[in-house]
């Protein structure tokens, strides 16, 4: 009788565990069989998603949560977008207030402020390796969600096809002197431009060359990269300089006076996907990763006209020839790492020689 009485309990004991509630943690990196109908119930549960994205509301970040929403319609999804300086900068505060609302965050330029400030959960997904190496995040703190190659914007009324710049030297002809424009206050705008300036050339080199650029008056930008083209095309600016190469491509097919220029190398990062710590649907969470990195959702990516990241969607024919594979030329990809350990010096150069 004791020992059955024993056996009893320890079969209560270990039910009782078992009934335990998943940490968000075990629940974002579960990879048993069953992952998936674990997150369609959690999330059924939950009912609730909300999106902090630096994604263009009417072309990508509409398109992927209405895709989500239709796939899995008993997820109540919200969105809210800002520049990735404004989504760090208000994830961070509700973590400090105990009131996390963000579920999900996604932008370029996020990732290593995110990882300093221990404000993120690390996360699995059974799509990651369909993302490339070069792009992968080896920590499973963030996951790549879309590509971004950056290069001249011109109005093709101002700038006649054929008499744009094509290498970064010829940004130096004094015919170009005040019709410049570049973004100021993003990361993936002047920060990038130095970066990739400093990498590929070197930093005495890199320095040569922003002196020289000086005396071009380059207008600084403070806006989105999708306003600065829309200036461009407007007549205000005659080039832009390191933009989402995407942008005026996608402008022209629609008849706007717009074109995209490379230049190599080709800059390129990526947007990431993070979850942040004390997030309140994390299963949610989990399968909205999960979706944004599926073919599905990368086709929903492509076909909202921004580059796939994984290996399971091809690009759109008409963005293929801005790709560097497509212009034939080599590209140099940025980490989010890179672009932070090189914040400091890109400061100064920008200062000394820009502000």
């Amino acid at each position: 009788m004791r020992a059955t009485r024993i056996f009893g309990i320890g079969m209560a004991l270990a039910c009782a565990a078992g009934a335990r509630a998943q940490t968000a943690a075990e629940i974002l990196n579960y990879k048993g069989p069953d992952r998936e109908q674990k997150l369609l119930d959690g999330a059924r549960k939950e009912g609730a998603l909300m999106f902090y994205s630096a994604l263009t509301i009417d072309q990508g970040l509409r398109a992927i949560v209405d895709g989500f929403m239709k796939k899995y319609p008993f997820v109540k999804t919200e969105f809210w977008r800002g520049t990735e300086l404004q989504i760090v900068q208000k994830i961070l505060a509700e973590q400090r207030a105990g009131a996390v609302t963000g579920d999900v965050i996604e932008s370029v330029g996020i990732v290593t402020h995110m990882q300093k400030a221990n404000a993120v959960l690390p996360f699995t997904s059974p799509h990651f390796n369909d993302i490339p190496d070069r792009y992968r995040d080896k920590t499973n703190l963030s996951a790549a969600t879309r590509l971004n190659f950056f290069g001249l914007a011109y109005n093709t009324k101002l700038v006649p096809p054929g008499t744009q710049p094509r290498t970064y030297d010829e940004l130096l002809d004094p015919k170009w002197k005040g019709k410049l424009a570049w973004r100021e206050d993003a990361i993936s705008g002047t920060a990038l431009f130095i970066t990739s300036m400093m990498l590929t050339r070197g930093e005495k080199a890199a320095e040569e060359y922003f002196a020289k650029l000086r005396a071009q008056n380059i207008v600084s930008f403070t806006g989105s990269g999708r306003t600065l083209v829309n200036r461009v095309i407007e007549g205000e600016y005659q080039l832009a300089v390191n933009i989402f190469m995407h942008h005026p491509v996608i402008s022209a097919t629609a008849g706007a006076p717009s074109a995209a220029q490379p230049m190599e190398p080709i800059p390129s990062i990526s947007g990431s996907m993070l979850i942040p710590k004390g997030v309140k649907h994390p299963h949610a969470a989990a399968l909205f990763a999960d979706f944004f990195l599926s073919p599905e959702g990368q086709t929903v990516m492509r076909d909202a006209q921004y580059f796939p990241v994984t290996n399971t969607v091809k690009p759109l024919r008409e963005l293929e020839p801005i790709m560097p594979q497509g212009a034939g030329m080599k590209e140099i990809f940025v980490s989010d790492t890179q672009l932070f350990e090189w914040q400091r010096k890109t400061d100064t150069i920008y200062k000394k020689y820009f502000r």
